[in-house]
């Protein structure tokens, strides 16, 4: 067995054994997507992801991750890295650097690990994996992995962590489409009004029950107010990707390809990264990132 297998951030234990090698194919077959009237990111509608401008949009699961945040950064025009023309080639770097510190300005998040897994689908697609503070064993290569092992984290802190990074990108340009759960709150679900009291011949300018008890006229029973609760809400739209509808399958193009990951969306004629507004103040901003709000997008 390699000596990785002995690693402390190897998520198993026990006996192993390594699989046989598969002898090469002659041709190998097409990616998902490689014809974009096909590809399901050039398909899929701005309203699936959580951020979006001009040139680039992001996305999420569709549902709570083990780790506090699972994103993919995707450019609109249907073009892999290496056929990126030098001005998208610079705003991605741009964009890797603003959403990685985005994420690392989550709560509990102590790194952003950056990935980039081509052999599922044509349409590039960047994976970007925050590591739980103080969690040691989760560093390195095997985050991903261990994403499928944790415990997912609850919804509510899901759809917050990414309400704040689609507002913090949204402080550059393009616009935010995810909001936070809204706060749950109930009320009683019934208050009790005792009956009147009758008064006494030798008090008869007395009563028995006090004035803010008295009940409604004619009543004398129990008044039932129904209890509301607002719903969860998390933008118009979920700000998931069709692709991803399962996230085993969006995962899996971790470890073989990665078609489902790309739930992508339609293209757009123009470009993206907006100017930053430099006085624009960023929402929980980690220390040493301010000059980004300096930066002028390409």
């Amino acid at each position: 067995m390699p000596d990785f297998t002995r690693w402390p951030s190897f998520p198993f234990e026990g006996d192993l054994r390594v699989k046989d090698l598969a002898p090469p194919v002659a041709v190998e077959p097409p990616r998902s997507g490689e014809d974009a009237a096909e590809c399901v990111a050039c398909n899929t509608s701005d309203d699936a992801y959580i951020w979006f401008s001009e040139r680039w949009r992001v996305r999420a699961m569709d549902r709570p991750t083990g780790l506090p945040m699972v994103l993919i950064l995707e450019c609109r025009s249907h073009l892999d890295l290496g056929d990126l023309p030098n001005m998208l080639a610079a705003e991605l770097g741009v964009m890797t650097v603003r959403l990685e510190r985005a994420i690392r300005s989550l709560d509990g998040v102590a790194r952003v690990h950056v990935n980039r897994w081509g052999d599922g689908s044509a349409h590039l697609h960047m994976w970007f994996l925050a590591r739980p503070y103080g969690r040691l064993q989760l560093r390195g290569t095997f985050l991903s992995l261990w994403d499928d092992i944790l415990p997912t984290i609850s919804e509510q802190q899901w759809r917050e962590n990414m309400a704040l990074v689609a507002a913090w990108l949204a402080e550059f340009g393009g616009q935010a489409n995810a909001e936070p759960a809204h706060i749950q709150w109930e009320s009683p679900s019934t208050f009790a009004v005792s009956p009147t009291a009758e008064t006494s011949d030798t008090t008869p300018n007395k009563a028995s029950v006090a004035p803010e008890q008295e009940p409604p006229a004619g009543s004398g029973q129990s008044v039932a107010a129904d209890a509301t609760a607002a719903p969860s809400v998390f933008g118009a739209h979920g700000g998931v990707a069709e692709g991803a509808s399962d996230y085993a399958d969006a995962k899996d193009e971790i470890s073989k390809p990665d078609n489902a990951s790309d739930a992508a969306n339609p293209k757009s004629p123009s470009g993206d990264v907006p100017r930053a507004t430099g006085s624009a103040s960023v929402p929980r901003q980690p220390a040493g990132d301010a000059a980004d709000s300096r930066i002028t997008a390409l």
